[in-house]
């Protein structure tokens, strides 16, 4: 689509600025949400700053290492920040448990701060969508869909906005539904339903889609696996909550 961006006489990789531009909305978002929920606020965005680095680090040198060959002679280009290619789930990897280590080391409550990081981890999720898009690694399946997009010519559905429009839905259930929300981690899970259940449906609609030897969907899989583990979570803390605040006979 639009691998680079002209600024003058520079010419920048399009992926490269969306990843610092959308880093620092996403830090936002997270220090935004800790204060909202009445956690420490520097605390949770330091634990958000320290995924964030790794999760940089670990989907760079992931790629790096899977493409050895076209590094190996621009060792350059193995740290220059604007160079596109990650590793999605290396990072991911990498992130999750820098913000796992950090959370203990701080001794933050977690589900408290899976609460507070999950406007951000959308809001990741929308850049990676968007970065996608720009550059073009990843394209839908061909439609006559009004909506659809030219892609070397050929009308293709637009999947990266698909999942960003999706991301977007999760986000705003997590603000509509703070209100209401009864024990920590509920806003987590309920925002993490939202974004699997739609990955689940987006994800039929690309057409370079990782697959399993059998032809299913990896990405559909993953988005199964964890919405009905979030549905599960939220059923079962429900529950405890409800046993938990019922009189005994005793006080009745």
């Amino acid at each position: 689509m639009y691998p680079t961006i002209t600024i003058g006489p520079l010419v920048l990789p399009s992926a490269g600025l969306v990843y610092i531009v959308g880093a620092w909305v996403a830090l936002s978002m997270v220090e935004r949400s800790a204060k909202k929920l009445g956690l420490e606020a520097d605390a949770t965005y330091a634990m958000a700053v320290t995924a964030v680095a790794a999760g940089f680090i670990g989907a760079r040198l992931l790629f790096v290492v899977f493409h050895w060959p076209a590094y190996q002679n621009n060792l350059i280009g193995v740290v220059w920040p604007l160079t596109g290619g990650f590793n999605f789930w290396g990072g991911m990897l990498f992130a999750l448990s820098a913000a796992f280590l950090y959370g203990r080391a701080r001794q933050l409550p977690l589900k408290a701060s899976l609460d507070a990081m999950a406007p951000g981890l959308l809001v990741g999720f929308m850049v990676i969508s968007l970065a996608d898009f720009l550059s073009g690694p990843g394209y839908g399946t061909e439609t006559g869909f009004p909506l659809g997009i030219n892609v070397f010519g050929i009308r293709r559905h637009a999947v990266q906005i698909y999942e960003i429009l999706v991301a977007l839905i999760a986000l705003i259930v997590w603000w509509r539904a703070y209100d209401y929300r009864q024990y920590d981690g509920q806003l987590f899970l309920m925002t993490t339903a939202v974004y699997a259940a739609g990955r689940l449906l987006v994800d039929a609609f690309r057409a370079n889609s990782p697959l399993t030897s059998n032809g299913y969907h990896i990405v559909q899989i993953i988005s199964l696996v964890v919405l009905l583990a979030c549905v599960y979570l939220l059923g079962r803390m429900a529950t405890n909550r409800e046993t938990r605040d019922k009189p005994t006979r005793q006080n009745m």
